[in-house]
């Protein structure tokens, strides 16, 4: 087997290939902890610190002096012990978040959070409030890619300036452009952004030149993600995705802590549980779970209040009070195999990613449902940044394979009746580029209003709102004349770009999208997770919207046709098609979309002698004053000659 994890001491890795001017490197810029790898001749390999870690934790101390350093990784994880106050963690949940999101993340965080100032050029992203600074999440990442960078640097003893820079598959476009810009603060060129679960499969993958489908089994301690990969003939292209943004293993910790805390309380008189016993209970129980991973059993304290307890605890019941979690992921899973329209026995392997997927019943549950071994070859926590290693070197030296991710969640504009067109659709692999036609739907209409947004569900205020800009200068016609193509286009960091363009004219307008602020997994995960819940009500909505757009349609060509020729039309005539009109408004008003239908019919024949009259006065004003030489020229049907003159005369009498 090939050694797919190669560590070296500080200093001693071996001196890569003349030209290393190509040299770039693969960062997993995690939410608890870091990693930095590089790889050469298609083998990669994690760097390790000075003092042989593997792991930079993900946090940032900030001193009473602004000009200095701040302290990244292990000296800032000491610091929490004397100053919390000046330490940043999990900034990574931040990133591309705004003042909307402040509400929901308040109290969570560790640290103070605020809202951006008035007159600021980041769209309002929200600030840290630490030690006397105001930061922002882009800032302090980039602190710790500027840690990555050193050590990277320290290690090769060369200057590293290229990174392929991994993200979570439900990073929207605010986030991936804040990870950019932290990386570029940071001296860093970002060649790629690369999905986690995508990087991690790479690693297994594209190195081992394996070929069909792959999951991608990935339990952080707070989140879990599956993604379905296909690998064929060197395309390496994202099936589907799915995950619970509130599902991971610190939800086996809290299960643990339960059971001994109810051990305790029953064991002691009744009494309200206090903070230090739970967090007490909650340290021990994560020593239960990384001791249950190899051993059968064992003893636990909780020492809290003065009162000490003991606690056994069997791997058997340990299992047992982590199964439901267990089993969620498993069902996730088995839908995600359903969007893909694949079965278990389809994926050829499963890679395992996350400190979690350490736990045996883990292993175990995947194994059953995919009817394979999971491949656990490498460690969990090196994956990822190991097949950012893969890909950065493939997008330096070159490489013979080619990496398709997919867009999360639909994309599309909306259109009258607050209805959603998708442009493009969920789990499209990018980069790509799509374009679809729209038209103006009133007379006379010399602009539009483009509004981009993002969901799977059919109405717009469903979705979320991703940007609006408007396109002039479109020439003024009869509804639906007008000819404008929309183009989304996203690149391969997953970035979109909107283009609107009037086809007579050649004019044009464009945004590159980058809301304010960014979806976070949980919001992914209820809005897909809503898509499918309401996917008929939704529909029912839909087609409602539309049959009240048609009948609005109709009075509004009616009401424009009466104007100009209302003389065409009888006093009683038009009475009876003024009682249509008032019967197609009433049941537009109302909910039912096939009462709507029959109204539109009931005016259509209500108005037809009208409109044929008014068709006829039409040709009658085009074909005055033309002669039949005008109107059959070109047509090699035409006669000629002499019976040319004849018909002429025919027509000049017939006027």
């Amino acid at each position: 087997m090939t050694t797919l994890l190669q560590i070296h001491e500080p200093g001693e890795t071996p001196v890569l290939h003349e030209g290393a001017q190509n040299l770039a490197m693969g960062i997993d810029l995690g939410t608890t902890n870091s990693v930095v790898a590089i790889s050469h001749d298609g083998q990669p390999e994690v760097l390790l610190g000075e003092d042989g870690s593997l792991l930079v934790p993900s946090m940032v101390a900030y001193g009473e002096d602004t000009r200095a350093f701040p302290l990244v990784g292990e000296s800032a994880r000491q610091a929490l012990l004397g100053e919390p106050e000046s330490v940043v963690s999990s900034v990574k949940r931040l990133m591309g978040r705004g003042a909307e999101d402040i509400k929901s993340l308040a109290g969570t965080m560790p640290f103070e959070l605020a809202a951006g100032e008035d007159g600021d050029n980041d769209g309002g992203m929200v600030r840290l409030k630490v030690r006397g600074r105001t930061l922002t999440p882009v800032e302090v990442s980039a602190d710790i890619l500027r840690a990555l960078k050193i050590r990277a640097e320290t290690a090769l003893d060369r200057s590293v300036e290229r990174a392929v820079v991994t993200v979570p598959a439900y990073f929207d476009d605010a986030a991936r452009t804040a990870t950019r810009d932290a990386a570029r603060l940071a001296g860093l060129e970002v060649l790629r952004l690369v999905n986690e679960p995508t990087a991690a499969a790479m690693a297994y993958g594209l190195d081992k030149g394996a070929e069909g489908v792959f999951a991608v089994y990935d339990l952080g301690g707070g989140t879990f993600d599956v993604s379905l990969l296909r690998m064929e003939n060197g395309v390496f292209q994202v099936l589907a995705t799915g995950g619970d943004a509130a599902l991971g293993g610190d939800d086996f910790d809290h299960a643990i802590a339960e059971h001994f805390l109810a051990q305790r309380t029953k064991e002691s008189a009744p009494h309200t549980l206090t903070s230090d016993e739970a967090k007490t209970a909650l340290m021990s129980a994560r020593l239960a779970k990384e001791c249950l991973s190899t051993a059968d059993n064992g003893e636990w304290m909780i020492d809290a209040g003065g009162v000490t307890s003991r606690h056994r605890l069997d791997r058997e019941t340990y299992q047992f009070l982590i199964a439901p979690f267990v089993d969620r992921t498993t069902d996730i899973c088995r839908h995600v195999l359903e969007d893909a329209g694949l079965k278990p026995e389809d994926v050829c392997g499963v890679v395992l990613v996350g400190g979690s997927t350490r736990v045996p019943l883990v292993r175990q549950r995947v194994a059953e449902l995919f009817v394979r071994e999971p491949l656990a070859d490498i460690d969990p926590d090196a994956v990822v940044a190991l097949g950012a290693a893969l890909q950065a070197e493939a997008l330096t030296v070159g490489s013979d394979s080619l990496l398709l991710d997919v867009t999360p969640l639909s994309l599309g504009i909306e259109t009258m009746g607050a209805i959603t067109e998708k442009v493009i659709s969920r789990n499209t692999p990018i980069p790509v580029s799509k374009a679809q036609e729209f038209t103006t739907y009133q007379d006379g209409q010399t602009a539009m209003m483009i509004h981009v947004v993002q969901g799977e569900r059919e109405m717009v205020d469903q979705n979320r709102s991703l940007a609006r800009f408007e396109l002039h200068g479109i020439p003024p016609m009869t509804a639906g004349a007008a000819r404008i193509l929309v183009t989304f286009t996203i690149d391969a960091d997953g970035l979109l770009t909107v283009s609107a363009r009037e086809q007579t004219t050649g004019l044009e307008q464009n945004v590159e999208v980058k809301p304010s602020y960014g979806i976070g997994e949980d919001d992914m995960a209820r809005m897909l997770r809503d898509s499918m819940e309401h996917a008929k009500s939704d529909m029912t909505m839909r087609l409602l919207a539309e049959s009240r757009v048609d009948g609005e349609r109709v009075l509004a060509a009616l009401g424009a046709a009466l104007s100009a020729d209302g003389d065409l039309c009888g006093e009683t005539e038009r009475d009876h098609i003024n009682q249509a009109v008032s019967r197609l408004r009433e049941a537009i008003a109302g909910d039912d979309r096939d009462l709507i239908h029959a109204r539109i019919t009931e005016l259509d024949e209500a108005s037809r002698p009208f409109a044929e009259r008014r068709m006829d006065r039409g040709i009658r004003k085009a074909l005055e004053g033309k002669r039949v030489a005008e109107l059959t020229a070109g047509d090699s049907s035409s006669p000629s000659g002499e019976e040319k003159n004849k018909n002429s005369d025919d027509v000049a009498a017939a006027r």
